[in-house]
């Protein structure tokens, strides 16, 4: 996110603070209850903004974890497409014997 768009927000959640305090003294609310009222709703969405962004952290689902395994899966198809045919067919050996290895050992259980 770039300093401009932090700041958007910023005057977004004043902006939204401002409309609510003001929409409720237009429908009839004082000033003392509309104040409180619209703190209420703000501390609201900020609430509900933290968590779904604890949720997308907890998730990992966040920009930096989805270029993270873009550049992972890109790297890997970098040395994939480098192997020689000796060694790609050594590299499908070893995982042919990891996976009858790990299915015997799931046969045991």
């Amino acid at each position: 996110m770039r300093r401009i768009e932090a700041i958007a927000i910023v005057l977004a959640f004043f902006l939204f603070g401002g409309s609510a305090y003001f929409g409720l003294q237009f429908f009839g609310i004082g000033e003392l209850n509309a104040g409180i009222w619209s703190q209420v709703v703000l501390v609201g969405v900020i609430l509900a903004w933290l968590s779904s962004y604890a949720f997308r952290v907890v998730t990992k689902n966040m920009t930096y974890d989805q270029q993270l395994e873009d550049y992972k899966t890109a790297v890997l198809k970098k040395r994939l497409e480098e192997m020689s045919p000796e060694e790609l067919a050594q590299l499908q050996a070893e995982v042919a014997a990891e996976t009858q290895r790990l299915q015997s050992i799931d046969g045991e259980k």
